[in-house]
């Protein structure tokens, strides 16, 4: 009989609903899971959109041993808070799998855990994934280096969930997780990646995220400095 499963979430307020289900879902049907939805107190958040929430432990009451801690979208003012960054840095440190989602990726940056690795996000930010020293990948699919999974919002985080399950319980578990919670997109319109949607919609798509893409660019430039070469 396996040991439990220790699954940490990050919320947070304004955190992205849609990146953090995957994960949520397919830890939290597997029997004697322990899951926390992480965040500094236990006061309720509201995700986006509107999706109000209670944590379950505090940062200080998280186990020092996660078998998996997850983050996707948060807001920039909460990737500006130093609390939240050595929190989550030191979390990741000590979790055997890391999952970011979406511009989660960019807390994983921000926290030191990108330096040299490939990794992706949502390509409305991918092109700051250099700024950590990590090469960004293109295309959608769930990016894996050594015990950090990244994947772009929604449906990667059922995808990476899954593939993080099958490492943790094996394959056969993560298969049958799938087929209990019937995991099998069919989108209707072909449109979900600048590939398929073609210039004229991811232009579009840009346009209509570019305030939050400059917002996110405009707190890095004030918070991240690369660590000095010797």
């Amino acid at each position: 009989m396996s040991k439990p499963l220790t699954i940490g979430i990050l919320i947070s307020p304004g955190y992205s609903v849609c990146d953090i289900v995957g994960p949520q879902t397919v830890f939290g049907i597997q029997p004697g899971t322990n899951l926390h939805l992480l965040w500094r107190d236990l006061e309720p958040v509201t995700g986006f959109p509107t999706f109000p929430t209670v944590p379950t432990t505090s940062f200080a009451d998280c186990p020092e041993e996660l078998d998996v801690l997850a983050v996707g979208a948060i807001m920039p003012d909460v990737l500006a808070d130093p609390e939240v960054i050595e929190f989550f840095g030191n979390a990741a440190r000590r979790a055997e799998h890391v999952i970011a989602v979406c511009a989660g990726t960019i807390l994983a940056g921000v926290a030191g855990l990108l330096d040299g690795r490939r990794a992706t996000t949502n390509f409305h930010i991918l092109d700051q994934l250099p700024r950590f020293g990590a090469t960004p990948v293109e295309g959608g699919e769930v990016v894996r280096d050594g015990n950090i999974w990244t994947a772009g919002p929604a449906s990667g985080s059922y995808e990476a969930a899954l593939m993080v399950l099958a490492e943790l319980r094996g394959v056969e578990v993560a298969r049958r997780t799938e087929l209990d919670i019937e995991y099998a997109p069919h989108p209707p319109f072909g449109t979900g990646s600048p590939a398929l949607a073609g210039p004229d919609l991811t232009r579009a798509s840009r346009e209509a995220f570019a305030p939050f893409s400059e917002v996110c660019r405009t707190v890095l430039d004030r918070i991240w400095k690369p660590p000095a070469t010797v």
